[in-house]
């Protein structure tokens, strides 16, 4: 095993960035490409007119135009106003398809989660005095660095746009906010808070409390969940569907299933918050994910009978459960109820069943339903890739995982976290901890931040072959990387 030889590195498609800045010249617009797709170089400026003798004899009155005068309309050799007109409506409309063209590079870097590069072109973009950034495109920046793990990224952009006299609105806090708890900053997410409650214009709305709620529920603090309950009554905030939902999933999960069950009761007497096909899913998602299949069925059973019809994804967590039980029977069954009553297979349906085959290490099941998901055209995700890969890992197929990661290439497939863990632990797996190195350094060079996942496959690997000195520099980098997090917030 030791002696396989993984190229993980080399199949990586690299990610270059230009950090050279968008130059002022007169020359038409350039485009080259590279591996993520076209890096724009260019800009666009006027060469001032000339004056000649003729302007400073006379400014013109009321009335008259600017260099037009008894000489000129007698036919005189300079450049009449109408030419004058056109360059300035040339030049006003290069502009305007410089900025269309970078306007699009910035949405296809957004879409593919590309965050660092999306900074960069709209820093350019806001170097050009003719492109006024719009709240909209700070929204949908903020959210893409929140999802990204960057909420000290997000501030500083936040506060860019204050500086720029762009009015924050409660969506935008709530926007920040929310980068902070998804990297569990709950602290600073109540500061947030706390300063929107003191904004007249900016105050907090129950989709503000719903996030905040859930990063207290995902960081078992139900205790703060009580307090923001409270908070929400005092402030006539009725909490929607949304949030009992979140804390439904939240119970479930702590297993703290009496009051899970409560809260479920408050739902089916409320005129305001019945529960819904969500609901649904959160309460058999709960017991599927902790294998009590019978339980999740009972549940099931239940909503059926409270009037609330199932949903595709309300199939595909049921695909999940069984193939996590390799009840495969039962999974087939619901996939062949769902062709006949019309529920479309989706991504996330053949990700739970190439799943449920890599985890048993059935390569060859495992293939043949990614080759029917290509077949149906059906859109491949960088969960697809994880479990691919995590399956020819567990099959022993190490170079089958080097030829999926070149797809991953090919298809534009995001590196995210998730995906250099896979990788990561094919490389644990294979015993070639070189190569899994490599790929750690290849995953922060790609401001790619490692999470609780990536630092315990490496230590359960160094720690097998006795690596202790690896395990303490391992150990002291995530204690400087978790202090930095904690700086930057």
């Amino acid at each position: 095993m030791a002696s396989i030889s993984l190229s993980f590195s080399s199949s990586i498609l690299s990610t270059p960035v230009s950090q050279e800045k968008c130059k002022i010249h007169s020359t038409p617009i350039h485009r080259t490409q590279d591996s993520f797709s076209r890096v724009i170089r260019c800009a666009i400026a006027a060469t001032p007119a000339t004056k000649t003798s003729s302007d400073k004899k006379r400014h013109w009155k009321e009335g008259e135009y600017p260099g037009i005068s008894e000489t000129s309309l007698s036919g005189s050799t300079r450049k009449t106003p109408i030419k004058n007109l056109k360059k300035k409506l040339e030049r006003k409309a290069n502009a305007k398809a410089w900025v269309s063209t970078v306007t699009e590079t910035l949405s296809d870097r957004i879409e593919k989660k590309q965050w660092l590069q999306a900074l960069e072109v709209f820093d350019m973009l806001r170097e050009q005095p003719f492109y006024e950034p719009k709240e909209g495109t700070y929204m949908k920046l903020i959210v893409l660095l929140g999802k990204c793990g960057q909420p000290h990224r997000a501030k500083q952009l936040f506060e860019t746009m204050i500086k720029e006299n762009c009015d924050p609105t409660p969506e935008l806090y709530t926007a920040l906010l929310a980068a902070y708890c998804r990297k569990n900053l709950i602290d600073e997410a109540f500061l947030i808070l706390n300063k929107m409650k003191n904004l007249p214009l900016c105050q907090p709305d129950v989709f503000t409390y719903s996030t905040l709620i859930k990063a207290c529920v995902d960081a078992l603090k139900f205790d703060l969940v009580e307090l923001l309950y409270e908070e929400m009554a005092e402030r006539s905030i009725t909490p929607n569907t949304v949030t009992q939902n979140i804390v439904l999933s939240g119970y479930g999960k702590a297993g703290k299933f009496d009051q899970m069950e409560k809260v479920l009761s408050s739902m089916l007497e409320s005129t305001t918050c019945k529960p819904d096909v969500w609901t649904m899913n959160t309460i058999i998602s709960v017991f599927g994910n902790k294998g009590q299949i019978d339980m999740m069925e009972s549940w099931y059973e239940k909503f059926r009978n409270f009037g609330i019809d199932p949903e595709t994804r309300t199939f595909n967590i049921l695909i999940g459960a069984y193939g996590k039980k390799r009840m495969y029977d039962k999974m087939s069954s619901v996939m062949e109820y769902m062709r006949k009553f019309q529920f479309p297979w989706t991504t996330s349906t053949f990700n739970n069943v190439i799943e449920a085959f890599a985890s048993a290490g059935d390569a060859k099941n495992m293939e043949y339903t990614f080759d029917q998901m290509r077949a149906e055209r059906m859109k491949v995700d960088t969960k697809t890739i994880c479990c691919l890969i995590n399956g020819y890992a567990n099959a022993g197929l190490f170079h089958k995982v080097i030829s999926t990661v070149r797809l991953a290439g090919k298809l534009e497939i995001p590196e995210n976290t998730s995906f250099y863990n896979a990788v990561i632990s094919a490389c644990a797996k294979a015993e070639d901890l070189m190569e899994m190195e490599r790929v750690f350094i290849r995953m922060k060079n790609n401001h790619c931040q490692p999470d609780e996942t990536t630092y315990s496959i490496m230590v359960n690997a160094y720690r097998k072959e006795g690596m202790n000195d690896k395990i303490y520099d391992l150990e002291q980098e995530k204690q400087r990387m978790i202090s930095d997090d904690q700086k930057s917030g």
